[in-house]
């Protein structure tokens, strides 16, 4: 006598339910995104529009026709490349030593026990509560003061050069990065590093070639944020930076302006092309920005 198997039966799946609540959130979803998009939609519609267009029917009409005169005009009149290299003389250098010097910190602090240990982590996260405008002045006057070579910059000080923009960027990002990257590698198992112990690593082996890489989803997270954080900082460079053809390419959107009238298409697309740049940087690192900001979310 043979036993015939059955096969199991799959429960069917529960339909959601469509409550009032749940369409209120999507409502209320949907209505956000649109608000946040609006803005930036409109900007790239002004873009392709040209100042007769607009001066004649106003912004808030049908186009007669869309040309990509703007962005021409605007990456010439603005000098867009000799501020992007600017901007990149500043934002790699700040970025790299942020991160690099946040992840030895958070190293220090996360896989090694010592009495000041948390007091060190809380100083370097109550720096990120210091408003920035507070010190405005007496940073001003401290960089008066200090004497650099004239190769660093021609004023005899870190007032108008880069440098200075740098160590200011790195002062106050490196608390938020210490904080995250603490917190992430505590999650790595103790076990790993005492096996690298036991094996004859010394510590900064344990750094560079354990710890670190294991630590690559948060840093494209935090290199994604830093990133747009610092590229689009004017404060500083408009307090530390008196030459003009120093200044970020933030500070090209200036050179757009009329004397008499001020073409509004043509800062939408000068605009649009500064914001250039962030996109890039988010699309490229989107699949581990995404997953170094659920990370911990669920367990393993």
């Amino acid at each position: 006598m043979t036993a015939t198997l059955e096969r199991p039966t799959v429960p069917a799946e529960k339909k959601r339910t469509v409550t009032p609540a749940r369409v209120a959130l999507h409502t209320f979803l949907i209505l956000t995104c649109l608000m946040t998009l609006a803005p930036l939609l409109w900007a790239v519609y002004a873009s392709l529009r040209t100042y007769e267009d607009t001066s004649i029917n106003g912004y808030f009409s049908v186009a007669k026709s869309l040309t990509l005169e703007n962005f021409a005009k605007a990456w010439e009149v603005g000098q867009l490349p000799h501020f992007y290299w600017n901007t990149f003389l500043i934002t790699v250098p700040a970025l790299i030593i942020t991160l690099l010097l946040s992840s030895m910190i958070a190293f220090g602090v996360s896989r090694f026990s010592f009495k000041f240990n948390l007091l060190l982590l809380m100083v370097f996260t109550a720096g990120n509560l210091l408003p920035q405008q507070v010190i405005v002045t007496p940073l001003w006057r401290l960089y008066r003061l200090i004497e650099v070579p004239e190769w660093i910059s021609a004023s005899g000080s870190l007032i108008d050069s880069p440098i200075g923009v740098v160590l200011i960027h790195i002062a106050f990002q490196s608390g938020f990065c210490t904080f995250v990257l603490s917190n992430y590698m505590k999650t790595i198992p103790y076990e790993l590093t005492e096996a690298a112990r036991v094996d004859g690593a010394s510590v900064l082996r344990q750094y560079w070639q354990l710890t670190l890489p294991l630590c690559r989803p948060v840093l494209a997270a935090l290199a994604t944020l830093e990133f747009t954080w610092i590229y689009n900082d004017f404060l500083w460079a408009l307090v530390l930076i008196q030459d003009g053809d120093k200044m970020p390419v933030t500070s090209a959107l200036q050179n757009l302006k009329g004397t008499f009238f001020t073409d509004n298409n043509l800062i939408a697309a000068g605009s649009l092309l500064v914001a250039l740049p962030t996109l890039v940087v988010f699309f490229v690192l989107q699949r581990h920005f995404v997953g170094g900001l659920t990370l911990g979310a669920t367990k393993g």
